[in-house]
This record gives C-alpha cells, sequence and structure tokens, in this order.
C-alpha cells in the first residue's frame, strides 16, 4: 500500500482550507465568465457590423486575455496545489479529476478557440464561429465538471 507524500496537509490545517477556498473560487468566477462567455457573448459575435468587426475582435481577445489570466493562472495552481497536498486518497482522486477536466479545458482552448479566434481577426466567418460555439460548447462542460470537482473537494469534510 503506498503512502501519501509527507507534504500532505490536514483535512483540518488552515492553510488547506484556504487552498481549497481559493481553488473554489478561482474555478467558480471562471464556470460564470465561460457560461456568460458560450450564451451571450459568443452568439453576439454575428450581430456586430461587418466593417467594426476587426477591431470588435482584436479588442475582444486582449480584454479576455486579461480577464481570464489572473484567475485561470490561480485555478491551475490550486489544481497542482491540491493534488500535491491532498489529505486523503479520495481527494487525491478528486483532484486528479478535476487536473484532468482543466487539461481538457487547456487542449481545447489551443486546438478550437485559438485557431477560430485567429481567423475571426480577419473578419467575421461563420465557419470559423460555429467552430468556437462547437468548442466552447466543451470547454463550458469540462469548466463546469471541475466546478462540481472543486466543490466536492471544498465540501469533503462534509461529505
Amino acid at each position: 500500500m503506498s503512502t501519501l507524500p509527507t507534504l500532505a496537509l490536514e483535512i483540518d490545517d488552515p492553510s488547506w482550507v484556504a487552498l481549497t477556498i481559493v481553488h473554489l473560487a478561482a474555478t467558480w468566477f471562471l464556470v460564470g465568465l465561460i457560461w456568460t462567455i458560450h450564451f451571450v457573448h459568443y452568439p453576439s459575435f454575428a450581430s456586430i457590423d461587418e466593417g467594426k468587426y476587426q477591431e470588435f475582435q482584436q479588442r475582444h481577445m486582449g480584454a479576455m486575455g486579461v480577464l481570464v489570466g489572473p484567475p485561470w493562472l490561480t485555478e491551475g495552481l490550486c489544481v497542482l496545489a491540491v493534488f500535491a497536498l491532498a489529505p486523503t486518497p479520495g481527494l487525491r482522486i478528486a483532484a486528479t479529476i478535476g487536473g484532468l477536466l482543466e487539461v481538457a479545458v487547456i487542449a481545447v482552448t489551443i486546438v478550437s478557440a485559438i485557431p477560430a479566434h485567429d481567423r475571426l481577426t480577419n473578419g467575421f466567418n461563420v465557419d470559423a464561429h460555429r467552430s468556437l460555439m462547437r468548442g466552447d460548447r466543451l470547454r463550458t462542460v469540462a469548466w463546469t465538471g471541475r466546478a462540481v470537482v472543486a466543490s466536492a473537494i471544498a465540501l469533503w469534510p462534509l461529505l
């Protein structure tokens, strides 16, 4: 039987509690953002005046980087810390599932969202927009799954 590494925290350790709260907050912020983007913001792309679309797309990409970057970095660091410091094997499994969902979000972003946005910088394109929406649906589902896992991790002592 394997043992947990010596850096595992106790489940009632204030550092573990703080970590799970930051993890939960970053993840739920991103989930709220991705749902808003998917159901409100991305659909509106088709309504932007063609003469202003390239400027709009550039502004969107710059603003999203600033808005998403810090919480996504926080979430990613928390995923690693939760895995490394998990006090129980069950929490380590939950952290692994959360980490795999994070990898899925990153992979879909790299494979689908970034290329679609790059195509959209040349002007609105129906096929690029459809591709963006399809990929974003996967990100929305994966991030929502991450929020469920982050919630389970934070509420673990009560389960």
